[in-house]
């Protein structure tokens, strides 16, 4: 890391308390970093376990009435999961191949079916199930042939406001896919139910925006606006607000670069207070699941879109957190990944647990 990045990385926490900016340039930091208070103004209530027992609970998508679907990455099963934490394996989901970061991630809630996102022996691939109470059927991949690899397989998948199915990628080490608009790696793709570009998409095809090394979280707020969670490498992890066929930079650039080419994060950490992953929505704040820097950030939105001061929650409490998602009742519920080779497992875990957010 040249000298100024070094710089900028060491005073994030000086800009916020301060006010001072600057550490302008290609990387340089952006707007508020991270708070390192574990409470604050509209602080997250007490949280509590809805399901303990798991192993890298991926993500997670509730059903109609209430209970939630919830994907395991290494062991390849979708779990359902009742309000009173009662646990059921709906089944191992066929073709899936766990390696490195991938394996069984993403899922999302239409109607009837449910959507995957997974890794497979050659590639990452969306398929849909059609869920009759607990039994999955009506196999049919939507989305194959995006590039797979030990690190960056993206994962999200997410349903925005008007009907259709987002995706997030990542770039799988291979940086230059970023930016290649005719791949699908390290990008965030848009779809109809069917796997179909979704009508309106910026270059006909599935690819949304590009420009990214891995994102691992979608969250839309009360004006429709999509935001999106992004690991950096060794100085920025990101939150971006997404615009149809706009580059986010990488690999040219990580966090800030003030490029015409590229559009600015609106808030960017350094990687060891984040490596979000998860995002939802809530109460006016974005949250996001922190990896590396274990705890839950809750981001205040302006009327704008513009993110306010951090707040950092569970700091230090439990470990890794990935999954972030909100319930219907308007809390957050949150999964732990512990067991993913990089953490260090507390008793209970995996675990999801319920955070309220007011």
């Amino acid at each position: 890391m040249e000298p100024m990045r070094k710089l900028c990385a060491t005073l994030s926490l000086t800009v916020l308390l301060t006010g001072i900016t600057g550490c302008s340039g290609s990387g340089g930091a952006v707007l508020p970093t991270a708070a390192v208070s574990a409470s604050g103004p509209s602080a997250a209530g007490a949280p509590k376990d809805v399901a303990t027992g798991l192993a890298v609970p991926w993500a997670i998508a509730f059903l109609p009435g209430g209970d939630a679907l919830v994907t395991e990455r290494d062991t390849a099963r979708l779990l359902r999961v009742a309000g009173d934490g009662k646990v059921s394996e709906l089944g191992t989901i066929e073709g899936v191949t766990p390696d490195g970061e991938g394996g069984l991630m993403g899922v999302a809630v239409k109607d009837q079916h449910v959507f995957l996102y997974y890794t497979a022996a050659e590639d990452n691939r969306i398929v849909r199930y059609r869920l009759s109470g607990d039994a999955l059927s009506d196999r049919r991949v939507l989305v194959q042939g995006i590039p797979k690899g030990g690190i960056h397989n993206g994962g999200r998948l997410a349903f925005g406001p008007e009907g259709h199915l987002y995706a997030s990628t990542g770039e799988t080490g291979d940086r230059d896919l970023a930016q290649q608009r005719d791949s699908l790696a390290g990008k965030i793709l848009r779809m109809t139910v069917d796997g179909a570009p979704a009508p309106g998409n910026p270059f006909g095809t599935l690819v949304y925006s590009y420009g990214h090394r891995n994102v691992q979280g979608l969250a839309w707020d009360d004006s429709d606006r999509l935001y999106a969670s992004e690991f950096g490498a060794n100085a920025y992890d990101e939150v971006n607000l997404i615009q149809p066929g706009a580059n986010y930079g990488w690999p040219e650039v990580e966090g800030r670069g003030d490029d015409e080419r590229f559009v600015n994060p609106i808030l960017t950490w350094s990687t060891d207070e984040a490596s979000p992953s998860g995002l939802a929505y809530a109460g006016g704040s974005l949250w996001v699941g922190a990896l590396r820097g274990e705890r839950l950030w809750q981001v205040p939105l302006g009327s704008d879109g513009a993110a306010g001061r951090p707040v950092a929650h569970l700091t230090d409490r439990y470990g890794r957190l990935r999954a972030v998602t909100t319930a219907p009742d308007g809390t957050v519920w949150v999964g732990t990944s512990n067991k993913d080779g990089r953490g260090s497992p507390r008793e209970g875990d995996d675990r999801i647990l319920s955070v309220p957010t007011s």
